[in-house]
């Protein structure tokens, strides 16, 4: 998702405050940049929808594959190529003008075909020896994109068997491979499918979410493998309002971390409350951290390494974590919203490249997710609200 220049971290620590206390100042300024008016808006966006067509590649040209350091074989691995395909064709579904734009529609029709044959590739079976792997995004990003499809009644003529079909099995996919016993998700597992291990709040939460949008959308969903997750991720939060990186067990993170969580923060408070277990405060508190540290995460933007002391930023929190942050704006009362907006659309637009694209890695294939993310996240306002999770009463 992608974030963040800091204090020394002394200070840091000390402007933290618990989730009920007192509210910081807006942040100084990026630069030079205004927040964006509507008209700057329409033009980043046709601008960025412009590119991501252009972006598409690969024999057909159906794939936007997401590019990290990680290789299979020598190869960008197939859950990134599926994940980040399946991110870019949301995108290019939710933007405005999509029903009259004949070669979105086009690309959006090849994305489709390459996702929904996803499911026969060998790398992708959920029957896997687990360790680090990435499968897990395909599946994730992958149903996520169908289910936007569904959703937008936008599936493509003729296909909406294989979307039926290859949506089935990404769900089942993700379920099969929840963490054993601790439950939730991770890249970043022990070796042994059966073997219990921390879960991931940034993979969790995600996942979670397309859990909830299947059953809104009247798809059979397993409430016990949702249950576990929400267990997991709560033992993810900190009584400082932190989210840990991973946990198995509660977290005890101290409050001086905080500057390095605000992605992970503004991702799973918004999913916690959509099920129950959360509140606008808390979004609020994480909000509000994201705008005071987020420099931490502009630190990290476009350099090598990935894991970067002294918080651990990773370059791809960026854009990941800006996407959050607009949704969970949409999560507080409708009077506060219109200042969060306006000061990350001018964040973003601060950040945004001079052709009119976002990247923060240093992978040319990375700037279809940046643009893609970046725009998801200034049209969130105009997205259709996210599926909330009620448990069953036993």
């Amino acid at each position: 998702m992608t974030i963040a220049i800091a204090a020394l971290v002394l200070a840091l620590a000390s402007d933290v405050v618990s989730p009920d206390g007192p509210r910081p100042a807006a942040p100084a300024a990026v630069g030079p940049v205004a927040p964006p008016d509507a008209d700057a808006m329409r033009r980043a966006v046709e601008e960025g929808v412009k590119f991501l067509v252009s972006s598409q590649e690969g024999e057909p040209r159906a794939q936007w594959p997401y590019e990290g350091v990680y290789r299979v074989r020598g190869e960008i691995p197939v859950g990134y190529r599926i994940g980040g395909t399946g991110i870019v064709g949301e995108c290019l579904v939710r933007m405005p003008g999509y029903a009259a734009d004949g070669p979105r529609k086009a690309a959006v029709r090849r994305a489709c075909e390459f996702v929904c044959a996803g499911i026969r590739e060998p790398l992708m079976n959920p029957d896997y020896d687990a360790g680090y792997d990435v499968r897990g995004w395909g599946y994730c990003y992958g149903a996520r994109f169908l289910l936007a499809l569904r959703a937008a009644k936008a599936v493509p003529p003729g296909m909406q068997k294989d979307v039926d079909g290859a949506l089935r099995w990404y769900l089942d996919a993700m379920q099969r491979t929840e963490i054993p016993q601790v439950g939730g998700w991770n890249y970043a597992r022990q070796p042994g499918i059966e073997t219990p291990c921390p879960a991931s709040p940034f993979m969790t939460a995600p996942c979670l979410q397309v859990l909830f949008e299947a059953r809104a959308q009247g798809l059979e969903v397993d409430a016990a493998v949702v249950a576990r997750a929400l267990d997991a991720l709560e033992r993810c939060r900190t009584g400082e309002g932190n989210v840990s990186y991973s946990a198995e067990r509660q977290s005890r993170e101290p409050a001086r971390t905080v500057p390095g969580a605000i992605g992970r923060m503004v991702c799973a408070e918004p999913l916690l409350l959509r099920a129950g277990r959360g509140d606008a405060g808390r979004v609020r508190f994480a909000l509000d951290r994201f705008l005071e540290h987020w420099r931490e995460l502009e630190k990290r933007r476009k350099k090598t390494g990935t894991h970067v002391a002294p918080y651990g930023v990773a370059p791809y929190y960026f854009f990941f974590g800006f996407l959050h942050a607009f949704d969970a704006v949409e999560c507080l009362p409708e009077s506060e919203r219109g200042e969060y907006r306006r000061r990350l659309e001018q964040l973003v637009f601060a950040v945004r490249d001079e052709d009119g694209t976002w990247d923060d890695r240093v992978f040319p294939r990375s700037r279809s997710f940046g643009t893609a993310m970046a725009l998801m996240g200034l049209m969130r306002p105009q997205a259709p609200a996210p599926a909330t999770w009620k448990a069953a009463v036993p």
